[in-house]
């Protein structure tokens, strides 16, 4: 038999889930494990991404993973991990405390918001109306079936028609163990309005995440994503986000990663209804080896709909970024307005970004537009600023903050903000 890629790390997740299923106490014939095990199926079926795959050709997570990460034990429970030094400390928010994809409600805040409904993972994954696997598509994706498995740990989320929730809900998910899953399904309804906050750390010992999100967006809902990742040097972090969005919605994603070794975002967005606005922010602030990929994936399919991209990445020593963005108008998406831009600056000869702007257009009455840029800074204006008795770092701080300023903005929370600056000052000034 013809060995997969990844069959080391294959053979591991075999014996993981054997024993996964027997713990199972008399869930292994609901419809939530029906679905995790064809995804545990199709994984062992398909392997993990090759290095000739075309969505990976930048990024081997596979030859990184069968070198760091054993898989041989399964997921174990909360340990004593501290928020300090990984929190946002300015920001006022309702705080979810995630150890190892594990609730830990000692640590988290005690919501009670009329029309919102909250519960960890694990408590009401088996509820059929929860909606499990409804947005993700995990045969399009090794890494997404590998979470559809395994996936236990978590948050759900439920929020009414008509719910306003008057402060972010901030989920800050903490890892010091070899690998875990973590599976977040969010469904906000008619008219809602909220805003979520995801930050993801890693303390020593932590090697491996997988997340993903699952969120639906109803008729006329205003929602804010934020996704911040600022792992150890050495970890690994898989993550994807996938959205529907119905009538005269609006969801806005922003995407932020640090730090790590090698990190993957994917973002998915489907405009399923007509009027929908979609926005993506992305900036990526990367030193060391750090390795960050982001995919983005706008699908317009209704007509009269709008998407604006900007993802801008700062590259320092030998660390490489990818970006890969691609933009479907389907044949019925009329009178589409879809607009992406990926910029990026080299610090050092050794600093690399491989990028790849895309549109599919099948409807004639559109405006579309990509592009992309790569190029260092401006040596006539860090001229300028040293002529005039500024440090050489922090001109070059003063023109990078510039550069970032049109995706700072658009973030619109200050604690967030605050805390990205603090981080782009400390690295480029020191």
């Amino acid at each position: 038999m013809e060995k997969l890629a990844g069959q080391k790390v294959l053979d591991a997740l075999q014996d993981r889930f054997s024993a996964f299923e027997a713990g199972l106490n008399g869930h292994a014939q609901s419809d939530a494990h029906r679905i995790r095990k064809n995804a545990f199926d199709r994984l062992m079926k398909s392997g993990l991404p090759h290095a000739k795959d075309e969505e990976y050709k930048f990024t081997n997570l596979t030859k990184t993973l069968e070198k760091k990460v054993s898989f041989g034990e399964s997921e174990s429970g909360i340990s004593s991990l501290s928020t300090t030094g990984v929190d946002i400390s300015e920001l006022d928010a309702y705080r979810l405390v995630f150890v190892n994809g594990q609730f830990d409600a000692a640590a988290s805040s005690t919501i009670e918001i009329q029309g919102v409904s909250i519960a960890p993972l694990e408590d009401v994954l088996y509820r059929e109306e929860l909606g499990f696997n409804q947005e993700a598509s995990a045969s399009e994706d090794s890494f997404v079936a590998m979470n559809t498995a395994f996936a236990q740990h978590g948050i759900s989320i439920q929020v009414a028609p008509k719910t306003i929730i008057d402060k972010p809900i901030f989920l800050l998910f903490i890892g010091d163990q070899e690998d875990y899953n973590v599976r977040n399904l969010l469904s906000f309804g008619d008219l809602s309005q909220a805003t979520i906050i995801e930050k993801f750390d890693s303390a020593s010992g932590a090697k491996f995440s997988n997340a993903v999100n699952e969120i639906s967006v109803g008729s006329q809902a205003n929602i804010t994503y934020f996704k911040i990742e600022n792992d150890t040097a050495d970890s690994i972090h898989f993550a994807s986000t996938f959205v529907s969005q119905q009538k005269d919605s609006k969801f806005t994603a922003n995407t932020i990663a640090l730090n790590g070794e090698m990190v993957r975002n994917n973002l998915h967005i489907k405009l399923e209804g007509e009027g929908c606005e979609a926005y993506m922010n992305g900036l990526y602030l990367l030193q060391g080896k750090t390795h960050v990929d982001n995919h983005t994936v706008v699908d317009h399919i209704q007509p009269n709909c709008y998407s604006n991209e900007l993802y801008k990445g700062i590259m320092d020593e030998r660390s490489k970024g990818v970006f890969n963005g691609k933009i479907f108008v389907r044949q019925a998406a009329q009178k589409t307005n879809a607009f992406q831009s990926n910029k990026n600056i080299l610090l050092t000869n050794d600093a690399t970004v491989n990028t790849k702007p895309q549109l599919e257009i099948w409807a004639d009455d559109v405006k579309c537009s990509h592009g992309c840029t790569t190029g260092q800074l401006d040596e006539d204006a860090l001229f300028y600023l040293k002529a005039r008795g500024i440090k050489h770092h922090t001109a070059m701080a003063m023109l990078l903050h510039a550069f970032a300023s049109d995706v700072m903005e658009n973030l619109e929370n200050k604690a967030v903000q605050d805390y990205v600056e603090a981080i782009i000052t400390e690295r480029l000034e020191k």
